[in-house]
């Protein structure tokens, strides 16, 4: 039997500037949202020319504060100097976004049906972040509180067991829809498999060290385009797909759901079996991402299958997790982009993955936004978070691999926070628009990290980190006028002009 989540329409009256709801916790000050109130920064427009408007969110508790200033003729002496070059164009941005994970869902079903829609208006309207894509696990993730896939009756190769689960409808579906409803343009939603039904693997386990039984090729191809066709069939309209996250796991003995596979197993399959049954289907217009794994796969992984015409031809892109960027230097962004400059990267997964939740966290916002600085400027064309929400504890996770999210449901005070992660991600999404191109910049300290951009309307966005202790004056130019302002200490910001 079918349920599903109860979402309220109102009339919202959100003006630019709406006041964080501060509470101070263990790890800093983070924005209380309920039934009853949630702060939403409004429509945030670019201003009249001559001035440029700066919005702020930063360690002392500023969250996407606006203020306008004149554009000057000279920089302020002694200033951080930004250079932009508008006619140095590098990729186009797809967008910013999270996953509608089932532990996502198991705790936004938990609060009001008013504070659920604080939550979606928060992360998909054009008030909130403007989130534009959104990633969905194919069947039962670590993030689940249960070990699933869509046909669990062994040997049904036929898959005439197939069928959606609870968590579909309950957890992800209701919350799918009314994203796409709130949100200011078309949603790219993307599935990614964690495990096939366990029958399937080697080793018959949602986990450890298995790989696909080759005899279960093809069923496992017709079981992923089933997910297409029953997604689709309930309104939930695809963009995109990954044919496995993080590949390699399945060969390393993971205590997470996972299936492995070589990239020439892949290759094989991609061109044998799952490319031509998506197109049999007629979703050959599904983005497909290779790899969905760390950087320490590329560029590698993803040559293997482009260098096979028959493999290449089903490929449109590189899907990329944060997890080994700490180790793994950005030249292999540089080197997989080189391989295919026409093919899109996508950061496909990121998420503090060190410890559990640290409420209030501005360490874990800066060094998020650092890494997002860093992936746009090698190429990706947007960054998509993991989990949209998980409870206090990290979960629900049945591996008990417990995480941080942007957002921390409450589940017992029927609340839920928004961390500065959540602030520091809106700063790209809301801003950087699906379509908006890269240019080049470039920032004279080291204490700044710096990323710019065309609007589709042919206007700029900067935006700047200040990772240091202090204010500093700032000067942002393009070779013929100035920007100048002072940028408070441990702050991330958005320019518009």
């Amino acid at each position: 039997m079918r349920t599903a989540v109860l979402m309220l329409a109102f009339l919202w009256c959100v003006s630019a500037q709406d006041e964080c709801n501060s509470r101070e916790m263990q790890g800093g000050i983070v924005c209380v949202c309920d039934a009853s109130y949630c702060d939403q920064p409004g429509i945030i427009d670019f201003p009249e020319e001559g001035s440029f408007t700066v919005v702020t969110s930063n360690q002392e508790g500023l969250r996407f504060n606006v203020e306008t200033f004149a554009v000057s003729g000279e920089e302020i002496p002694g200033a951080v100097v930004v250079t932009v070059n508008p006619d140095d164009v590098y990729q186009t941005m797809l967008g910013f976004g999270g996953a509608f994970t089932d532990a996502a869902g198991q705790g936004v079903v938990t609060l009001a049906p008013e504070a659920q829609e604080n939550f979606l208006r928060s992360y998909f309207s054009a008030e909130g972040n403007a989130y534009s894509i959104g990633r969905i696990p194919i069947a039962g993730a670590d993030c689940s509180a249960r070990t699933y896939s869509y046909d669990d009756v062994e040997g049904d190769i036929d898959l005439e067991h197939w069928s959606l689960q609870e968590e579909d409808y309950n957890y992800k579906i209701p919350l799918l829809l009314r994203a796409i409803e709130l949100s200011p343009q078309p949603l790219k939603l993307f599935g990614s498999p964690w495990a096939p039904p366990a029958w399937m693997k080697t080793n018959g386990m949602f986990n450890g060290s298995g790989i696909l039984i080759k005899e279960m090729w093809q069923p496992y191809a017709n079981y992923l385009v089933k997910f297409v066709d029953a997604y689709e069939g309930e309104g939930v309209g695809l963009w995109g797909l990954t044919p496995q996250n993080e590949p390699l796991g399945g060969l390393d003995n993971w205590p997470i759901n996972c299936c492995g596979w070589t990239a020439e197993e892949m290759r094989d399959w991609m061109k044998g079996n799952l490319g031509p049954s998506l197109e049999a289907a007629g979703y050959r217009r599904l983005q497909m991402m290779m790899v969905d794994f760390n950087r320490d796969s590329l560029p590698w992984f993803v040559e293997t299958c482009l260098e096979d015409p028959e493999c290449a031809q089903y490929v449109d892109g590189t899907a990329v997790h944060w997890y080994s960027d700490y180790i793994v230097g950005p030249e292999v962004l540089d080197q997989t982009h080189d391989l295919s400059p026409s093919r899109f990267i996508l950061y496909s997964e990121a998420c503090y993955n060190f410890d559990e939740t640290l409420l209030g966290s501005w360490f874990r916002a800066e060094d998020y936004s650092r890494h997002i600085f860093e992936a746009v400027n090698h190429y990706s064309a947007g960054w998509v978070d993991w989990n949209l929400a998980l409870d206090r504890h990290g979960g629900p996770n049945w591996a008990n691999n417990f995480l941080d999210a942007p957002i921390i449901v409450d589940t017992e005070a029927g609340e839920f926070f928004k961390q500065p992660m959540f602030y520091a991600l809106g700063h790209f999404s809301k801003f950087v628009l699906p379509g908006a191109e890269r240019i080049s910049s470039t920032v004279s300290s080291d204490s700044f990290e710096v990323a710019a951009f065309i609007d589709p309307s042919g206007r700029s966005v900067v935006l700047l980190l200040n990772k240091g202790e202090d204010a500093v004056d700032v000067s942002v130019t393009d070779g013929t006028s100035f920007l100048n302002y002072n940028m408070p200490a441990k702050s991330i910001q958005t320019i518009l002009y």
